[in-house]
């Protein structure tokens, strides 16, 4: 995201429809790699403590089984980058990096008492318009899977920009004597995109199992159980069952919970018991520096000594 995007160079990188995109708006495609890098951060950090832990994001674009088969790991991360790309497309209008939109329309309610709109809003209409080329622009390819697994990107890439979407609220900045705040100025701004993260990652553990099959005149994305509920616009869908993530398979993108870090004391997802999956955990002691008598020192810093202590550390066998 630090280099100027040239359409020769970075450009022929992409799938043809986002080869045409990137060449319209090279300005965006800074914002689209920011977007790409904090998906990554987020998703390791949402799964940090489950089987599937996102590791193997980081090998982007080379997505392994896990993520190309229409899973529901493949769900989140497709709903998480969708939000993603709007979300910032949105805020590099809003901070004026973007020559070709600017600040989010006015509200058109009246604003609350004693307040005013103001400021610059996140342009959420424009993120949401452009981030859906770029990221549907995949889906669409003839060449991006089965017409049901680029169903299932498409919806759940919508969901993401829905969640973002519902997020849209009002931010204000007091004016006034000694921060009275007699007056507010307000305006509409997206919140951090890890807030949408653990939106979708309840969204993700309630995701329906569907097919994509004939209704009427076209197929639709419907449950694969005959007594589920019927889907809708804010639900995550895979296709496939996924690995219990337990022992490697690269053949189901598995990379096995052996010698991951477990937690001994806990009774969640990260306790050594489910994540090692009943194998069991070893224990290592190791010494650990960490601050230690902290005292105020006047005027104005906290001076501490460095103290060694020992902790166990439990790994998945």
């Amino acid at each position: 995201s630090g280099v100027a995007w040239n359409e020769s160079q970075h450009c022929r990188l992409l799938v043809p429809e986002q080869l045409q995109l990137c060449r319209r708006h090279l300005e965006v495609m800074p914002s689209i790699v920011r977007a790409a890098r904090l998906t990554q951060a987020l998703c390791q950090r949402s799964f940090a403590d489950m089987r599937w832990n996102c590791s193997s994001i980081q090998r982007a674009p080379s997505f392994g089984p896990e993520l190309l088969t229409g899973t529901r790991e493949a769900a989140f991360v497709h709903a998480l980058a969708a939000a993603a790309v709007a979300q910032g497309i949105a805020r590099s209008c809003a901070s004026g990096e973007l020559p070709l939109c600017s600040c989010g329309p006015g509200p058109a309610e009246p604003p609350a008492p004693g307040s005013r709109w103001g400021g610059c809003g996140d342009n959420l209409s424009h993120g949401l318009q452009l981030g859906a080329a770029f990221t549907d622009g995949s889906a669409r390819a003839g060449s991006g899977g089965t017409p049901g697994l680029r169903a299932v990107n498409r919806h759940n890439g919508a969901v993401g920009r829905a969640v973002l979407s519902d997020s849209l609220d009002t931010r204000c900045k007091c004016h006034g004597v000694s921060g009275s705040c007699s007056v507010k100025t307000c305006w509409k701004g997206l919140p951090d995109l890890g807030e949408i993260a653990s939106d979708l990652k309840s969204r993700y553990l309630a995701a329906l199992k569907v097919t994509h099959r004939l209704v009427g005149p076209r197929k639709q994305l419907i449950p694969k159980e005959g007594d589920a509920r019927p889907v809708t616009e804010m639900d995550l869908v895979y296709l496939i069952n996924s690995p219990d993530y337990c022992t490697p398979n690269p053949q189901l993108g598995s990379l096995g919970t052996q010698d991951r870090p477990c937690n001994r004391s806990s009774v969640g997802s990260d306790s050594c018991d489910l994540l090692c999956c009943g194998r069991g955990y070893n224990t290592y002691t190791e010494e650990v520096q960490e601050r230690c008598h902290c005292r105020y020192r006047w005027c104005c810093s906290v001076v501490c000594r460095r103290c060694r202590r020992s902790r166990d550390r439990h790994v998945c066998k």
